[in-house]
C-alpha cells in the first residue's frame, strides 16, 4: 500500500492524490524551488514569508493538492485560485484577508479550509458548492453573514470553528439547524442587536 502511494507521487500525471499519497508527497517550502518542476508539486507551504500579496506564480502549480500560506500579510486571494482544481487543503491562517474569495468555492475536491485569524466579514452563498468540505475553520474573523447555502454542506461538513466571533443566540441556533450533523465550535451567544 505504501509503495502505491509513493509511486503515485512520482507520476507527474497523477493529479488528485489520495490521503496516503498526499501525506508522503514532497513538501516545497520555496516558490522558486517549486517552479523548477511545477507539474510535480503537490504540497506547498509558504508560511512566514512576509508576503503582502498572493504570489500569482502559485497558479502555475496545476497539480497542487495542499496549499498553506500562513502568518503573512496577504489582504486578498484572487478568484483564479479556483483554477487549482486538485486542491484538497487550503490554509491562509493569520493573514489580513477581508473578503471570502469566491474562487475557493470552485474547488470541488476541497476538504479542509482554514481561514482563521483574518478579517473576513461574511461567507458567500457559493460556499454551498463545496460539497467535499469536511473542515471549515473561520475562528477569529469578523463574520456577520451566514448564508442558508451553508446548509448544503450538512452531509459532508464534520467540523467548523466559529469561536471568537460575536454571533447572536438566534443566529447560532440557525447555524446549528443548517448543519445538524456538524461539530460546531462556537462561543456563548452575545446579546448583540444585529
Amino acid at each position: 500500500m505504501i509503495v502505491v502511494g509513493i509511486a503515485l507521487v512520482g507520476n507527474a500525471h497523477a493529479q488528485l492524490l489520495d490521503t496516503l499519497a498526499l501525506d508522503t508527497a514532497k513538501t516545497y517550502f520555496s516558490l522558486e524551488a517549486a517552479l523548477k518542476n511545477p507539474d510535480r508539486v503537490y504540497k506547498l507551504k509558504l508560511n512566514k514569508k512576509k508576503l503582502t500579496e498572493f504570489p500569482q506564480e502559485i497558479l502555475q502549480l496545476k497539480n497542487l493538492n495542499y496549499l498553506e500560506v500562513e502568518k503573512n500579510k496577504i489582504k486578498e486571494i484572487p478568484n483564479e485560485i479556483g483554477q487549482l482544481q486538485y486542491l484538497q487543503h487550503v490554509s491562509f491562517s493569520k493573514n489580513k484577508i477581508a473578503t471570502f474569495p469566491k474562487g475557493l468555492c470552485e474547488l470541488k475536491h476541497l476538504k479542509n479550509l482554514i481561514l482563521n485569524q483574518n478579517e473576513i466579514d461574511g461567507l458567500p452563498k457559493e460556499i454551498g458548492q463545496l460539497t467535499a468540505l469536511e473542515r471549515l475553520d473561520m475562528w477569529s474573523n469578523d463574520l456577520g453573514d451566514f448564508p442558508d447555502e451553508l446548509g448544503e454542506l450538512k452531509e459532508t461538513l464534520k467540523w467548523m470553528d466559529l469561536r471568537v466571533i460575536l454571533i447572536s443566540f438566534d443566529e447560532q441556533k440557525r447555524i446549528h439547524e443548517l448543519l445538524p450533523k456538524s461539530k460546531i465550535y462556537i462561543d456563548p451567544a452575545c446579546n448583540c442587536n444585529f
